[in-house]
């Protein structure tokens, strides 16, 4: 908690003032409302660490030097509400850099370390951003000023003497604290709009639904710029617990990092898992980490039956699934008390399922998922850099599911139809009903002139089985008006930034087939 007897920073501060008086009621972000929460006590245990590949840092140092970079920035011009675009790779110091963005009262717009540079400067132009934090190797090309990571952790190095304490509460009342990019998957990314406040609300929903304790060492083996990464990050800071900054594309140091870290829970996409217990296959001492840990949650993708029976059987663990997305944030969440499907939906969060004709359905029926949410976006920038914001008392996902009689969310997968030789078709289902036997496949859907679409399903294998093993497979889970016209094996799916399936790459690698 902020001591008032210490000095303040005083630069600004009647800037500050103003800002934050005009923008809480502001009409063009709705939904900002001014915190009235209690602050959380910012006592920190002497055992919270950030654990990176090269340095571990205990969590009261990690904040020091955030205030001491946000001293730095403030010396760059950046007030209260100025954009800010944070663009590098995991570690220690992107972590610090984002309590300090926070600090300084920043609006701050998160982009993928590997995004295109065309793409970033697109996401610079429109957001309206006046200064960029990069990694050295990751300078955009750009009339706006940048400085890396390592000369703000220099001069927080050279502030030695300034003292202050880690202050987000300014940054909380800001409605545009937080703008994200959407995965970009059916097109250019979108710039999602949330309030500081809207976003870490949502986080503690999500502690109190998962239960994250003090004594916790997250491992999220998740890239950090995305909500489900920038979620765990933030959740290790607000529940003062234990962080691992793993590198998340090379799992065998990653496990390897997590087993030396004490590790307890882990947070990735099913994608992710899959890999691991590939890994584990080869190198069975590094299972001993997923044995140990106290939860293992995954999210970001539908997950199938096959993959936690595997878990299950391999390391003592029912995989624990969620939901969300940015635009929603975190909705709902299986955990140690309810393992079932994705659980139910946080505390404050509604949810129904829709028919096509806007009905709501029956417990058990699949339809479209609506959510109710006060941590809802604010809305997308368009391009032009205005907000368009969100209408309407319920948020269409998109997303096909059903509820069960207890409530729990079962999320089947996008809400997308074919049509093939009369059939209405949804490759998302298709899927389900694939891995339900055991059988990891993607389903691509090509425009067929005489059929209308030709079904290309995709099968992960490092066994390399033919495509014939997998038809008689999946003609086990499917009626024949369903099955794939054709079966293709692969090592490993190719995956996006946010570490799901590249349905892009796939479709590619489909034509060309």
């Amino acid at each position: 908690m902020v001591d008032p007897a210490r000095p303040r920073l005083a630069r600004r501060e009647s800037r500050e003032e103003a800002l934050v008086s005009a923008t809480s009621g502001s009409e063009g972000f709705p939904g900002c409302q001014s915190t009235d929460l209690s602050r959380r006590e910012r006592e920190v245990s002497p055992m919270a660490m950030i654990c990176g590949t090269d340095c571990v840092r205990t969590l009261a140092d990690v904040e020091r030097d955030a205030v001491r970079m946000a001293e730095e920035l403030q010396a760059r011009g950046v007030g209260l509400g100025d954009r800010v675009l944070l663009k590098a790779e995991n570690s220690v110091g992107y972590v610090t850099a984002l309590l300090a963005l926070m600090h300084a009262g920043a609006s701050i717009l998160l982009v993928d370390h590997r995004e295109r540079p065309e793409t970033t400067e697109r996401l610079i132009d429109i957001s309206r951003v006046m200064l960029c934090v990069v990694d050295d190797d990751a300078v955009p090309e750009t009339r706006v000023p940048c400085v890396s990571i390592y000369e703000l952790q220099l001069a927080a190095t050279a502030n030695i003497e300034y003292v202050d304490y880690l202050d987000i509460e300014k940054w909380r009342t800001l409605p545009d604290g937080l703008l994200m990019c959407s995965s970009g998957s059916t097109g250019s990314p979108k710039v999602v709009v949330k309030s500081g406040d809207s976003f870490l609300r949502n986080l503690e929903r999500n502690i109190d639904a998962v239960g994250h304790v003090s004594t916790d060492v997250l491992v999220p083996l998740l890239p950090f710029p995305h909500q489900y990464g920038l979620s765990m990050v933030l959740i290790a800071w607000l529940a003062r617990c234990s962080l691992v900054v793993a590198p998340y594309r090379r799992l065998d140091h990653a496990l390897r990092l997590a087993e030396l870290s004490g590790a307890t829970v882990f947070d990735a996409t099913p994608v992710t898992y899959r890999s691991m217990m590939n890994i584990v296959g080869r190198r069975p001492a590094l299972g001993a980490v997923l044995r140990g840990a106290r939860m293992l949650c995954v999210g970001a993708a539908p997950l199938d039956a096959g993959l936690v029976a595997r878990y299950e059987k391999e390391f003592g663990h029912k995989l624990l699934d969620s939901y969300g997305s940015t635009e929603m944030g975190n909705v709902a969440f299986a955990n140690l008390d309810n393992t079932v499907a994705c659980g139910r939906a946080v505390n404050g969060v509604d949810l129904s399922i829709l028919d096509d004709d806007g009905n709501a359905v029956a417990a058990g029926e699949i339809g479209e998922i609506m959510v109710r949410t006060p941590d809802l976006m604010a809305g997308y920038l368009d391009d032009e850099g205005s907000l368009i914001p969100v209408t309407g008392e319920w948020f269409p996902s998109g997303d096909f599911g059903f509820l069960d009689e207890g409530a729990n969310l079962y999320v089947l997968g996008r809400k997308r139809a074919v049509h093939r030789m009369g059939y209405t078709l949804h490759p998302d289902i298709i899927e389900r009903k694939i891995g339900d036997v055991g059988v990891s496949a993607k389903i691509v859907a090509l425009p067929d002139e005489r059929m209308g679409s030709m079904l290309v399903a995709f099968v992960e294998d490092e066994e390399h089985r033919g495509a014939a093993y997998w038809r008689d497979r999946i003609a086990e889970a499917l009626p024949a008006y369903e099955m794939p016209n054709r079966v293709l094996v692969i090592d490993r799916f190719p995956v996006n930034r946010n570490g799901k399936p590249d349905s892009k790459r796939l479709e590619e690698l489909a034509v060309s087939a």
